[in-house]
């Protein structure tokens, strides 16, 4: 089990992973060991997570996400397969506990009547400036 919250835990046999080569420059054994790892989970099908959490999860994994609803989490910044691995979880927990985040409902309130009064009071303020700019007539 993945710790991820106090509340939520993810089980491991949840998550996939794939090592694949890594993209980019490398040296001679570039084309040989595949040292970059892809995570998935199954974002619809995980009991692990609660709905809420899914829900907003899938909402934040953007393009990480396929139209199976299966999250991927590519790591290759490292050289070793075990801190590709350490990283790409790493990635995934982070993104689950932001989507565990519950925002707070906003409140909707009023302007007060001494704000309103300032806002309208600058108004004329400034359309008396600005009436005062403009041309004069010239009587001739």
């Amino acid at each position: 089990m993945i710790s991820i919250t106090p509340t939520i835990s993810l089980d491991g046999a949840e998550l996939e992973e794939r090592f694949i080569r890594a993209p980019g420059p490398g040296g001679q054994k570039v084309n040989k060991i595949a040292t970059a790892v892809q995570l998935r989970l199954d974002v619809e099908r995980c009991a692990s997570l609660p709905e809420q959490v899914k829900r907003r999860l899938v909402r934040l994994a953007g393009r990480r996400l396929s139209n199976e609803g299966i999250l991927t989490i590519a790591a290759h910044r490292c050289r070793t397969r075990e801190r590709n691995r350490k990283d790409a979880l790493e990635r995934l927990i982070e993104l689950i506990r932001k989507a565990a985040y519950q925002p707070k409902p906003r409140k909707k309130t009023k302007p007060t009547r001494a704000s309103k009064e300032r806002r309208l009071e600058s108004k004329r303020r400034r359309a008396q400036a600005k009436r005062l700019r403009g041309s004069t007539k010239w009587e001739g």
